[in-house]
């Protein structure tokens, strides 16, 4: 199965400057936001999941990157959803830097393989230096899929 994070990163999902200056606040950011483009349907059980997430191991894996993520029957389908924090967040990341690209991962519970793989995907397209640069520096949500479109494989 070739799994494309394109596809399930939809323009909806994307905001361009998200105003939360800490981790919690901007998981609750961006779940409302999805749960207002009806991308989600139970945000307090998904905010539930991804605290619960949160606590068993950071989800800032450096480099100016947090990848939230958590399987719950909140969403029908797996959903990536991205945020730019020009400030930064503290995510508590292994490289102690704040966190300025946030791609946040839904899946239900029964699509295990496909959060994984969505999870490998991203990290490996995060892990290219030009691609962060770009995400950083992106001026709308259309700019935003064309450069994971055009950097995943």
């Amino acid at each position: 199965m070739q799994l494309k994070i394109s596809e399930y990163l939809k323009p909806e999902a994307i905001i361009m400057e998200i105003k939360a200056k800490e981790k919690i606040a901007a998981i609750n950011e961006i779940v409302e936001h999805m749960v207002e483009h009806k991308l989600v349907s139970d945000g307090k059980e998904f905010i539930k999941a991804l605290a619960k997430r949160e606590n068993l191991e950071s989800t800032g894996i450096g480099d100016g990157i947090a990848i939230p993520h958590a399987r719950t029957n909140a969403v029908g389908d797996l959903i990536l959803a991205f945020a730019h924090s020009p400030q930064g967040i503290d995510f508590s990341s292994i490289d102690g830097k704040p966190s300025h690209i946030i791609f946040l991962i839904a899946s239900p519970e029964n699509q295990k393989s496909e959060y994984i793989m969505a999870l490998a995907k991203l990290s490996k397209l995060l892990r290219k230096h030009p691609v962060r640069e770009m995400l950083r520096n992106a001026k709308d949500p259309e700019e935003i899929l064309q450069i994971v479109r055009a950097n995943e494989e």
